[in-house]
């Protein structure tokens, strides 16, 4: 794991920890300590200067004021704003005063560099398109175009896989690995992902941190699976696990089209590793949410009933965040808050249902007569008895328990509430 923080502005501390924090909810933890490029600066600049002695570097003095004039030149004359090589061969003699160098590498300007690329194939860029970049700055820090090289060289990398947006540094960091006599590793530039609409991805279509998805509710282990299916697969298979994935995976399989993101197969996956989780994990995963809406802690029975309760819950849910929402109301503290279908139901003749079916609800004096089978039983002898059909007591009684007009199947509703506060809430819509 290296962290390229050689642009100091952009690498904050904030922006490095959500990097870590991201791959670690991931579950994509380094092997070995964390290496930042930063710590060798040293060996970057010495880097540079031995190009610099091989005269395969100069310096050069042109002013922030040249530079911006000439891109505006080549603005202006329909060209590519690079630079134009003006300090190449010129004597440092003529260097004017008070202006720091830098030190820029000495590219080759005629043939081409060819990249045998382990996705996109053979791909050639003349030489003549690429400019002299600079590899150490006039403050001598060094740019991330010479950190990476001497860093990928120094750590023994042996594959550069990334996003083919990056394929231009791949000739110019190829350049640079043959100039200092290094062999360039195997490049594999791989499609970038674009939106459902085919567009390049941005914000509206999901283009965020790791931890926007952890907070909308996704598992580190759908999201991985998601990922990895974005560009790449195995025959038919859309679960594929971790073990899987490392048995399977292969560059042959990329493709080069750019994969595109859809949020509904995502969130399809993820309610495939909802129904696969531990119920206890899942208490875990959704208690401070609910803590968060209700504005108070959960008790240990609360939690015991949201584990009882999950076998059912998590059949219907995608994400986290839905998981939640469809366990508030076992939660709840009395009166249990009724939204307008659940009010119109108990209005609507059902309050009456309860008060009818109250006194055979209470007489169960025994765990056993209070779970979910017995309990039906019970129910679908009073409505038998009384001419009416099971959904219009069924119907009150999900109303007054849960305060909505869907739920899970309310004698397993029953079931998990328990006895007391089953009763408790009954009576609440019986007054």
């Amino acid at each position: 794991m290296r962290i390229e923080d050689t642009d100091r502005k952009r690498s904050t501390k904030e922006t490095i920890d959500a990097i870590l924090d991201g791959l670690d909810w991931l579950g994509l933890s380094p092997d070995g300590e964390v290496v930042y490029q930063s710590a060798n600066a040293a060996r970057h600049a010495e880097t540079a200067r031995g190009l610099l002695d091989a005269g395969k570097a100069y310096h050069c003095y042109c002013s922030p004021e040249e530079l911006a004039a000439m891109r505006e030149e080549a603005r202006a004359g329909g060209k590519p704003m690079g630079y134009d090589g003006r300090w190449r061969d010129r004597d440092p003699a003529d260097a004017p005063p008070g202006i720091p160098p830098v030190i820029r590498f000495k590219a080759p300007q005629e043939g081409d560099t060819v990249i045998e690329d382990l996705v996109q194939g053979t791909v050639t860029n003349a030489n003549e398109h690429l400019d002299d970049m600079v590899l150490l700055r006039a403050d001598g820090t060094p740019t991330y175009m010479l950190g990476v090289v001497a860093d990928d060289h120094d750590m023994g990398v042996t594959h550069v896989i990334r996003g083919d947006d990056h394929l231009t540094n791949a000739y110019r960091q190829t350049q640079l690995y043959l100039a200092l006599g290094w062999e360039p590793p195997a490049f594999g530039h791989i499609p970038l992902i674009h939106g459902a609409d085919g567009a390049k991805l941005s914000k509206r279509h999901g283009a965020l941190g790791v931890e926007a998805y952890r907070e909308m509710g996704y598992l580190p282990e759908a999201l991985r699976n998601y990922l990895l299916r974005l560009g790449w697969g195995h025959g038919d298979d859309e679960i594929i696990s971790t073990e899987q994935a490392i048995e399977w995976f292969d560059l042959d399989a990329v493709v080069r089209s750019p994969a595109r993101f859809d949020f509904a197969k995502l969130d399809d996956l993820n309610g495939h590793y909802l129904r696969q989780a531990e119920d206890s994990r899942l208490v875990d995963l959704i208690t401070p949410r609910l803590e968060k809406t209700l504005g108070q802690g959960l008790d240990e029975a609360a939690k015991s009933r949201l584990e009882r309760a999950m076998c059912g819950l998590k059949e219907r849910a995608r994400k986290i965040d839905e998981l939640a929402e469809s366990a508030r109301f076992y939660v709840i503290s009395r009166p249990v808050p009724l939204d307008k279908k659940a009010a119109a139901i108990l209005n609507d003749g059902g309050r009456q249902k309860i008060v009818d079916i109250l006194p055979l609800l209470s007489a169960t004096k025994t765990r056993e007569n209070w779970e979910a089978q017995a309990l039906e039983g019970l129910v679908r002898a009073y409505a038998e008895e009384t001419g009416i059909k099971l959904g219009e007591v069924a119907q009150p009684l999900r109303a007054a328990l849960t305060g909505s007009k869907t739920s899970p199947p309310i004698f397993e509703v029953m079931d998990v509430l328990g006895r007391e506060e089953s009763l408790n809430r009954l009576s609440d819509v019986e007054k």
